[in-house]
Formats: C-alpha cells, sequence, structure tokens
C-alpha cells in the first residue's frame, strides 16, 4: 500500500507563529499563527505544489518514509487519486489503462489530472484493471 503523505519539519519561529518546511519538496513551505492553523496552511501548500509540478509534467518525488521529528501531511484527495493511481500503473501507457478499462485515451488521461474528480466507480475499475484494490479512509 503507498502513502501520499509527505514530511516536513514544523519550527517554532521566534518572532511568533509557526514554520513549515517539506523535506522533499524544496519550493513547498508555509507558516501559521498556531500550530493548527501552519498544519491546515501546510495541507494546501503541498496540494497546489503536486498540482503544479503534475500539470507541468515535472518529477513528483516519492514522499520519504521513516523521517524522524517530522509531521506527515496528505495533499487533497484528487491529488491523492492521481499520485496512487500514477504509482499503480507503473510503467503501463495510458493507452493500454484505457484499453484495459474500456473506456478512451482522454477518459484515462482525466484520470491522472489533479483537476478532475473522478468517480468512485471509475476509480474503483482504474484500481482493479491494475491488479490493486481501492481502499478509502477518513481522518
Amino acid at each position: 500500500m503507498m502513502n501520499v503523505c509527505y514530511p516536513a519539519k514544523v519550527s517554532e519561529d521566534p518572532a511568533g507563529g509557526f514554520c513549515v518546511q517539506f523535506i522533499d519538496l524544496d519550493e513547498a513551505f508555509t507558516e501559521g499563527d498556531t500550530f493548527e492553523e501552519a498544519l491546515f496552511n501546510a495541507a494546501e501548500v503541498l496540494t497546489l505544489t503536486l498540482e503544479g509540478r503534475l500539470s507541468e509534467d515535472m518529477e513528483v518525488p516519492e514522499p520519504s518514509q521513516g523521517a524522524k521529528g517530522v509531521h506527515y501531511i496528505a495533499p487533497d484527495a484528487k491529488t491523492q487519486g492521481v499520485l496512487l493511481l500514477r504509482a499503480a500503473r507503473g510503467d503501463r501507457s495510458l493507452a493500454d489503462l484505457a484499453r484495459a478499462m474500456e473506456t478512451s485515451w482522454p477518459q484515462a488521461k482525466r484520470l491522472e489530472d489533479p483537476r478532475h474528480w473522478p468517480s468512485l466507480k471509475t476509480l474503483d475499475k482504474a484500481a482493479r484493471v491494475l491488479g490493486k484494490r481501492l481502499v478509502l479512509s477518513i481522518e
């Protein structure tokens, strides 16, 4: 099972508030007046950073695992879905995925667009075609 939570260092700012820096994404950082606000802002910054990388066809690193002294933060559900599907697809082409799902290439491509909300039925079908199981959780 792949996890798309990214590790971030949260530090208290001597001037007040909290700073957050993602260790896998140099450009992803934020702050907040309270610890809770900093974590909320971090999830939004993470989502925007990953969406930007995906839309620009830039590399999206896998989250580091087992980092000490960090908080693991998840992007929004759409972005999680895209990253999980890409990882499950591996080297398989989108054309192969589309054929196996009995859909068009543009429909398969939309599954990897973080601005698109695929249905659970479609995500489940894609997961099954890739030999995986769709598992949901609410935190």
